[in-house]
């Protein structure tokens, strides 16, 4: 068995494995380590589940996401319902400001607008709208505001970096630009490539990550 089989193997096994995701409607396709996802899912969370259940797997170097939302009769909502449940899931949470984000629905897709202070803010808002009914996708376009100066954020990282058990600080290099941060350099797995992204968004001042780690 070659690798890219392997590969393809294994993700297919974690997508049956995982309960949020009906394997059955989701085809994988593997090219030099590329992950090509296909077929139709249920909701936006289903989607979003599939890929993070294809980045778990070892191997894995990129995905490339074509799978559809199919909205069940059921589920489908028009846009003022979908806007005002994202309203009112983001006035719920903890976490996004409550002025700082605004919500914008085109055919169910809704786009996320605003300023937050932290990454995690911007994440969170994010995450609470996946779960929504009816909703075939999200942009998110909040912006993380700059309160610190470059070489705070790239001594922070660095920290950071050495802190983090799954993540080889040596092997990675940052250059920081305002709040943009680069991150170059080679990983061992997908797994510590987002532990490495993960890291710097939490670093205060980062508003942007370009992440141009390679995988082993």
């Amino acid at each position: 068995m070659d690798k890219d089989t392997e590969i393809q193997s294994e993700v297919l096994e974690e997508l049956l494995f995982d309960p949020q995701v009906d394997a059955a409607a989701i085809g994988v396709s593997v090219n030099d380590g590329v992950v090509s996802l296909t077929g139709h899912v249920r909701s936006f969370a289903e989607k979003v589940a599939a890929e993070k259940a294809a980045q778990r797997v070892k191997g894995v170097r990129a995905i490339v996401q074509n799978v559809e939302v199919r909205l069940d009769d059921e589920d489908i909502c028009d846009d003022q319902e979908i806007a005002t449940r994202a309203v009112n899931v983001l006035s719920w949470s903890v976490t996004p400001p409550k002025e700082g984000v605004k919500v914008r629905v085109d055919n169910g897709w809704v786009t996320l607008h605003g300023e937050v202070k932290w990454a995690f803010q911007r994440d969170d808002a994010e995450r609470a709208i996946r779960r929504l009914t009816g909703i075939k996708g999200v942009s998110n376009m909040i912006v993380v505001k700059n309160t610190a100066n470059a070489h705070d954020i790239s001594s922070n990282i660095k920290r950071a970096f050495h802190r983090n058990a799954e993540v080889d600080a040596g092997a990675i290099n940052i250059a920081v630009d305002g709040g943009k941060v680069t991150l170059t350099g080679k990983v061992r797995a997908w797994s510590e490539r987002m532990a490495a992204e993960q890291a710097a968004w939490a670093t205060p001042g980062v508003s942007q990550i370009v992440d141009h780690l390679s995988i082993q």
